[in-house]
C-alpha cells in the first residue's frame, strides 16, 4: 500500500517554511524577527545577531539591539547598516543599539508585496515538486505490481487535493501579509 503521510508533512513543512519567510518581510512595525538573517563579525567568526546581543521591540517604530559584550558593538553596527535590504541607520550610545523602523512609503510597500509574491511562487515551485515525488513513486509502485490502476488514481486524487489544501494555506496566508504591509 502507498503511504501519503510523508508528502502531507513535506507540504506542511513548505508551508511553515513559507511562514518563516514572510515574517521576514518587513511591515512597517518593528518586529525582532526583522534582523534574523544578519550576521555580525566578532571574535574573527561570523555568528548569527541573536547569539551576540539580544533584539527587543521596546516600541512600535524601534527596535533595541544589547550585545552581550560592549566591546562588539561597533561591529553589530556595521552589520546592520551594511544590510541594504533592510535600510536601517542604526545608532548606539556604547551600550545599546536603537534602530529606527522607518514609515513605509506607497511605493515601498508596493516592492514589499511584490517580494512577498515572490516567495508565494518559491512555496508553490516547492510544492509542485513534492507533488511530483509522490506521483512518481506511486507509478514506480503500479508498475512494480504492487498497486492497482483504482490505488493509482486514489493516491493521485489524494495528492492532489493535499496539493489544493496547501495551495489554499498559502494564498490565506499571503493576504493577511498583504493586508498588514499595505495597512496604514
Amino acid at each position: 500500500m502507498f503511504d501519503t503521510k510523508p508528502y502531507e508533512e513535506k507540504f506542511n513543512q513548505i508551508i511553515g517554511r513559507f511562514e518563516e519567510e514572510l515574517k521576514k518581510v518587513r511591515t512597517g512595525r518593528a518586529h525582532p524577527s526583522q534582523l534574523d538573517g544578519i550576521k555580525a563579525e566578532v571574535y574573527g567568526v561570523s555568528l548569527p545577531l541573536n547569539q551576540v546581543a539580544s533584539i527587543a521591540a521596546p516600541e512600535a517604530q524601534m527596535l533595541q539591539v544589547t550585545p552581550f559584550d560592549p566591546n562588539n558593538i561597533q561591529s553589530i553596527t556595521s552589520a546592520i547598516r551594511n544590510d541594504q535590504s533592510l535600510g536601517f541607520n542604526p545608532s548606539d550610545d556604547g551600550h545599546t543599539i536603537r534602530i529606527p523602523v522607518p514609515a513605509l512609503t506607497e511605493d515601498r510597500r508596493k516592492i514589499l508585496v511584490k517580494q512577498a509574491s515572490e516567495k508565494v511562487e518559491e512555496a508553490r515551485i516547492a510544492l509542485r515538486g513534492v507533488r511530483q515525488d509522490a506521483l512518481k513513486d506511486s507509478k514506480r509502485k503500479k508498475d512494480a505490481k504492487e498497486l492497482s490502476e483504482d490505488d493509482l488514481k486514489r493516491i493521485e486524487k489524494d495528492i492532489d487535493g493535499n496539493m489544493l489544501d496547501a495551495n489554499n494555506k498559502i494564498d490565506e496566508i499571503f493576504l493577511l501579509k498583504e493586508r498588514d504591509i499595505l495597512k496604514i
